[in-house]
Formats: C-alpha cells, sequence, structure tokens
C-alpha cells in the first residue's frame, strides 16, 4: 500500500471516529420534551387558609386564643369594689367598738355644733372647756362653715365623765356684723346621769337686734 492510500484510509478512520463520538454525546443528552415542567404554583410558599375574621386581625396577625374578654375585666372590677366595701364596713365596725370601748356609755359625754341662717356671723372657730379644763379648740374652714349652714352637724368633742355636776364654757370666734372680730361666750351646768350625756351648741341670728345668738342645749 503506497502512501496516497494510507492517507486515505487514516481520513476515513477518523471520520468514522468523529461521526461515533457525536452519536454518542447526542444520545446521551435527553430531548428537551422529556424534561417534565415544573408548575408555578408547586414553587410558591405554601398560604395558609382564610382565618376567621374574629381571629385573624386586619394587620395579619393571628390573635392569641387565650386573649383577656371585657367580661373578664368586669367581673374582676365588681370582686374588688366588693372587697373594698366589705373593708369600709369592717373599718365603720372596728371604729364603733373602739368608740364604744374607750367611751363607755355609763360615763360618755358628747358635743356637738350646729349653726341657723348665719347672716350676724361666720364661723372661725370654737374653744370649749369643762370644769374650767380645756377639752377642744377647733378652727373651722369656708367649706365647713358653709355645710353647717346648709343643716349639717358636728360633734365637737367626745371624752368621759364621772357622775356628778359638770359646767361647760364655749367660746365662738369670727366675723360678727359688718365684717368686725366678733368673740362670743355661752356656758352651761349640767347634770351627768349613768347614761351618755349630748350637749348642742347652736349659733342662730337674732333678728330684731341684729346680732348672732350662743345657746347651749342639753340633750335629755
Amino acid at each position: 500500500m503506497n502512501s496516497k492510500s494510507r492517507s486515505l484510509l487514516k481520513i476515513v478512520c477518523v471520520g468514522l471516529l468523529a461521526g461515533l463520538w457525536a452519536g454518542t454525546t447526542v444520545l446521551a443528552a435527553p430531548p428537551a420534551a422529556a424534561v417534565p415542567a415544573v408548575p408555578a404554583a408547586s414553587v410558591a410558599p405554601s398560604v395558609p387558609a382564610a382565618t376567621d375574621a374574629a381571629v385573624l386581625p386586619a394587620n395579619g396577625t393571628v390573635a392569641p386564643d387565650a386573649a383577656p374578654k371585657a367580661s373578664d375585666f368586669k367581673t374582676l372590677d365588681q370582686e374588688v369594689q366588693g372587697v373594698k366595701k366589705d373593708v369600709i364596713d369592717l373599718n365603720k365596725d372596728l371604729f364603733v367598738l373602739e368608740e364604744e370601748l374607750l367611751f363607755p356609755a355609763n360615763t360618755q359625754v358628747a358635743v356637738f355644733l350646729s349653726m341657723d341662717v348665719g347672716t350676724f356671723f361666720g364661723l372661725d372657730s370654737v374653744t370649749v372647756k369643762i370644769d374650767n379644763k380645756e377639752v377642744t379648740n377647733y378652727l373651722y374652714t369656708a367649706r365647713e362653715a358653709s355645710a353647717l349652714l346648709k343643716g349639717g352637724v358636728h360633734r365637737l368633742y367626745l371624752g368621759n365623765l364621772k357622775v356628778g355636776k359638770h359646767e361647760l364654757v364655749a367660746f365662738f370666734t369670727g366675723k360678727g356684723p359688718v365684717e368686725r372680730d366678733y368673740r362670743r361666750g355661752a356656758t352651761i351646768s349640767f347634770d351627768k346621769g349613768v347614761g351618755a350625756k349630748y350637749l348642742e351648741l347652736k349659733i342662730s341670728d337674732r333678728v330684731p337686734k341684729h346680732q348672732p345668738e350662743f345657746m347651749v342645749k342639753d340633750w335629755e
């Protein structure tokens, strides 16, 4: 075989090898139609099912199931108010019991103050003496004096006295007619019996004389 024939045979062999290689590559790659298409819905993240509007607020957050209800707060407030009322009633009972222990009925004496009209006198203070001993000196605010003029009664003094004869003297200080400083006194002698004793200091207007009047009344 001459050189020309060998060259021709080499070209043919090279061509056959190239064809075989190309065919193998094409057969190894699957056709595009054989690849299954992936739906877009399977790629997208899962969306939770629709939630009830009472559970899912407008901001998209799910409200906890254990959230307190308005009725729970109402019930709690009622219980707190009930406890407060019980405490107040208990304090009243304790106060009454304390007074009964400190001021038993057989020695108790109480002094009250009341005002009627008050056109000719503006009350500032009251001083009370029993048996020449000062037992109380009370300074009234404008609000307290106004309450007395509307029918209020103030317990000015509560104490103990032994059975027998006693004397009470009261001094009233305030503004008299024409806004002048005014100081007057009233006195009473009384018998203290076995039971409780109640005395009333009463301020009223003496219209004919345009002057205030001060009295001490014994509640028999």
